[in-house]
């Protein structure tokens, strides 16, 4: 049987998983703010957690009704029928996203939905189930736009981000989904060999490969949330974690660049963990002295920049970039993502393509650059 779902992603990647939905066979599919809502059953629904690599999570919607301020919510989920959803056994929290004039603070309605719930099982039962903020059985979410209300059951429990081969990271490491979505928007297939100049912890490298090999992302985590619902189906799962008819061999390379040894030591460790070593060599190297490895590659990297990093200080890292791109990249694409747009331009190039994402907290650009040869004034401006 059909039901709705809907799932979260990023700024800027909604396109990018409505594609992903189509090639899962998903129905009715429509492109929401960070989110796409689609039709599917219970199969698509594991499949989709499975296999999705721009999706935060995957949510099934229970209820969807009108309320003014948190007190109506609160009479609005007592409506529900709670034991077709859940036990006094099950232990459960509660996830609000408030967009509303009238209700300004998510944790209040929050509250209020706790309440009805344990309010409707003490009434029915004479019992309640217990609130467990951290890894609980369950996990709603409350969804309030104005006076539109939308109570839903996180498939996904942790955030499918969360791939599970991550073993260390660096600072400031980027998101695997928002990895995963560069690649994706770049075109990345697995049909060419691929570099990452600033390949810090590793993630971008990682993706690339899960992606060439048609790797199931979720393929390393420990749980998914559904697998805590009375109506889970382990047979079914079961089948569809240990399908790997969709595998398919990669028969290029993938080449990760650093300056830190540091970063190349936890690169290492994670791309360990994540089975992926024998198709990645990661070398120690400034981008102004990086040689290209390969006649035919592809470049999506994430350089140096952010709140806490000064323009001026990253400018030469940024113009080397481009130098390198130019004198030994020549035929290349590059992408290449950053908040500042200062930054961006010092690399030289005309970008052919401009696309905004979010990294956090930060808008950024994610530029890309056709590296031709010669000097084509009308394709890319002079290096200064």
């Amino acid at each position: 049987m059909n039901q709705q779902f809907i799932a979260k992603t990023f700024k800027g990647l909604e396109e990018i998983l409505a594609a992903e939905l189509v090639a899962l066979g998903a129905d009715n599919i429509e492109i929401q703010r960070r989110a796409v809502a689609f039709t599917g059953d219970k199969r698509l629904l594991y499949k989709a957690n499975l296999h999705l690599r721009t999706a935060t999570r995957i949510l099934k919607p229970v209820a969807t009704f009108r309320a003014k301020t948190p007190d109506e919510i609160y009479t609005e989920v007592m409506k529900l029928d709670w034991s077709a959803i859940m036990t006094t056994d099950n232990t459960f929290a509660i996830d609000a996203t408030v967009f509303s004039d009238e209700m300004r603070h998510s944790r209040f309605v929050a509250y209020r939905v706790k309440d009805a719930i344990v309010d409707w099982f003490r009434q029915h039962t004479g019992k309640r189930p217990s609130v467990k903020v951290d890894n609980p059985q369950l996990t709603f979410n409350v969804h309030v736009a104005q006076d539109q209300c939308t109570l839903s059951l996180d498939s996904s429990g942790e955030s499918l981000h969360k791939r599970g081969y991550r073993t260390n990271q660096t600072e400031a490491p980027i998101s695997e989904v928002l990895a995963a979505g560069m690649l994706l928007k770049a075109g990345w297939d697995g049909q060419c060999d691929f570099v990452d100049p600033f390949c810090g912890s590793g993630t971008i490298l990682i993706e690339a490969a899960m992606i060439a090999l048609n790797i199931p992302p979720g393929l390393y985590r420990p749980s998914f949330g559904f697998e805590q619902w009375n109506d889970f189906d382990k047979e079914l799962f079961d089948e569809l974690y240990q399908d790997d008819s969709g595998e398919r061999p990669f028969e290029h390379r993938i080449y990760g660049f650093d300056i830190s040894g540091k970063a190349l030591k936890i690169a290492g460790e994670n791309i360990k963990s994540a089975g992926v070593g024998k198709y990645i060599t990661l070398d120690k190297c400034d981008i102004a002295e990086l040689e290209s490895p390969s006649d035919n590659c592809l470049i999506v990297t994430n350089p140096p920049y952010g709140e806490r990093l000064k323009p001026e200080e990253l400018e030469p890292i940024y113009m080397a970039l481009g130098r390198t791109l130019k004198h030994r990249f020549t035929g290349t694409t590059a992408w290449v993502i950053s908040s500042d747009e200062y930054l961006l331009e010092r690399i030289g190039f005309k970008p052919s393509e401009k696309i905004k994402l979010m990294n956090g907290p930060l808008d950024c650009l994610f530029n890309c650059y056709e590296v031709f040869a010669g000097k084509k004034e009308d394709r890319f401006a002079a290096l200064q």
